[in-house]
């Protein structure tokens, strides 16, 4: 019967979705599930609603809230972060200050000056956690789920060595998205995925001892394949593999595509399919700002619902593999998933203390990286691009030093496309000085 703590739990959907799937796992129906959020009317409503699913399925498992992050993480065994330091006022200020520099960002949570701030603010947080739970609950796994995932578990390695492991969606619905565009199920599908989060690729994609990459060559021809992924599929035809993270996404992390605001209103945005209404804004500078605002009440109005009983509760679990990992561990059986661990040797020609997104073995040994070997040199050469901006975020993080910061800021690909170094130097000293009540570290 374990106890797994949700820090964080304000965020509603994920709070949802992650507590559905652990109460749907057989394994875990007598789990105590402890929240945890600064916000003490986002926690009532996150308590209600795992107080409904519990209620909803007849389980005997436990809820538990408090706005105290020590006594959430008491005896746990499991601790879930999804929290936002800062909150949507910090985030406004990640893409609003670099976008009067030139610097377009669409998500603005991974790369570019909104992933290094971003990380900034979160990195002191997890690192105040793990020294928690070196005290509270020695024996707990880390599952970490806050942006930017590799700065953020890297941090979490270089400083305190503590278990983890960093999880994403990204591989589970870029596979199923090649499996719906070459007519196959995605249950009869193996596939190999390495790199970096938000920049990993598929280097193989089969069923059984068919490779089924020809079909995807062929699927990225098609019109409405190229309405739905530019990018990614100007990344594949560059550079000859399919990327895991969504177009407006990865538009962020190149030099490519985001060189003014001219560029992406007139170039890149046209392309997509819906420029409102699709995924993330469709690349649009700030979409997921907007899609996060737009969404607050509708986002509650659905959590609501599920209280109240009006909306059916979920029936089937999502492809998170938070509630898989516990189970997994719980049990014994295992189970495979793409997670983000310290480097260490599993990508040969990515640096060793990198965090580094590959196919791990998960049972009652806990987080079991495999080892992939060497990336395709120019794959590999697109992580290092990467790898740099983060390394130096570490670096600021915990050494307080802000000549890291724009250092950091300096090398990162989209930046440098647009602006100036002395435009970068400007627009890093205001992110400092206006967020400086969420940077104790400076």
């Amino acid at each position: 019967m374990p106890k797994i703590a949700l820090i964080g739990a304000g965020s509603a959907v994920f709070t949802r979705n992650l507590c559905s799937d652990i109460l749907l796992a057989p394994a875990l129906e007598h789990s105590t599930i402890a929240l945890m959020d600064i916000d003490e009317g986002r926690l009532a409503q996150a308590r209600a609603l795992v107080q409904a699913l519990i209620d909803g399925r007849g389980l005997d498992a436990k809820v538990e809230a408090t706005t105290d992050r020590r006594e959430a993480v008491r005896g746990a065994d499991f601790v879930v972060t999804t929290f936002q330091q800062g909150g949507l006022e910090a985030y406004e200020l990640d893409i609003a200050i670099p976008r009067k520099y030139g610097v377009e960002q669409c998500v603005g949570d991974t790369l570019g000056p909104g992933g290094v701030f971003r990380s900034l603010r979160t990195i002191p947080v997890l690192l105040e956690l793990c020294d928690e739970l070196d005290e509270l609950a020695p024996d707990a796994l880390l599952l970490n789920y806050v942006n930017p995932m590799a700065a953020n578990c890297w941090a979490v390695d270089a400083a305190t060595g503590r278990p983890h492991v960093g999880l994403c969606h990204s591989v589970q619905g870029t596979s199923e998205m090649l499996a719906r565009w070459i007519g196959v199920s995605i249950d009869d599908v193996v596939y190999r995925c390495a790199g970096i989060n938000h920049q990993a690729f598929f280097l193989e994609f089969r069923r059984g001892a068919e490779d089924l990459y020809p079909r995807i060559w062929e699927a990225i021809e098609r019109r409405e394949a190229e309405a739905e992924e530019p990018v990614r599929i100007d990344m594949m035809r560059s550079f000859g593999y399919f990327v895991t993270e969504s177009s407006g996404h990865a538009s962020e992390y190149l030099p490519y595509w985001r060189k003014s605001r001219r560029m992406v209103d007139e170039e890149l945005v046209p392309r997509f399919s819906d420029p409102v209404n699709s995924w993330f804004g469709l690349g649009r500078s700030g979409g997921y700002l907007e899609h996060c605002l737009a969404r607050l009440d509708a986002s509650q109005r659905e959590i609501d619902d599920l209280i109240s009983g009006s909306t059916p509760l979920p029936t089937e679990r999502t492809h998170e593999y938070g509630s898989y990992i516990i189970e997994a561990i719980e049990t014994h059986a295992p189970i495979r998933v793409n997670g983000n661990v310290p480097n260490r040797g599993a990508i040969a020609n990515l640096p060793e203390d990198c965090c580094v997104e590959v196919p791990c073995l998960v049972d009652a040994n806990g987080i079991q990286p495999t080892v992939v070997g060497s990336l395709p040199p120019q794959l590999a050469a697109l992580n290092r691009t990467n790898v740099n901006v983060q390394e130096l975020i570490v670096e600021a993080a915990l050494s307080g030093d802000t000549e890291a910061v724009h250092h950091a800021v300096a090398l990162d690909p989209l930046t440098a496309a647009v602006c100036t170094l002395g435009q970068i130097h400007a627009m890093v000293d205001e992110l400092l000085e206006q967020q400086r009540q969420w940077l104790p570290q400076f």
